[in-house]
C-alpha cells in the first residue's frame, strides 16, 4: 500500500483510467460483434452504419493511445474488406 499522498492519488487516478479504458474497449468489441452479425446476415446498409460507428470508435481509441494507430487501421481495413465482399455477386 502506498504511503505518500501523491502515490495514493496516483492509485485512485489509475483505477479511474482503467475503468474508462475497459468501457471503451468493451464498446469497440460490441460494435465489432454487431458489424459481424450484420455482415453475416448479408445486410450491407446496416453493416455500413455499424462500420461508421466502429471506425469512429477505433480512431478515437487510437487518438488517446488506447490502441495503436496501425492496429486501428488494420481492424478497419479488414472489416471494410468483409463489407466489400458482400457487394460482389456470386458467379
Amino acid at each position: 500500500m502506498a504511503n505518500l499522498r501523491s502515490s495514493k492519488k496516483d492509485i485512485r487516478r489509475t483505477e479511474r483510467r482503467k475503468a474508462r479504458n475497459a468501457e471503451d474497449r468493451t464498446e469497440i468489441r460490441t460494435y465489432a460483434r454487431n458489424l459481424l452479425k450484420a455482415i453475416k446476415s448479408g445486410n450491407k446498409e446496416e453493416a455500413l452504419g455499424f462500420f461508421s460507428k466502429y471506425s469512429s470508435r477505433l480512431d478515437r481509441a487510437a487518438k488517446i493511445n488506447l490502441i495503436h494507430k496501425k492496429n486501428a487501421d488494420r481492424k478497419k481495413a479488414r472489416m471494410a474488406a468483409r463489407i466489400n465482399s458482400l457487394a460482389q455477386p456470386a458467379a
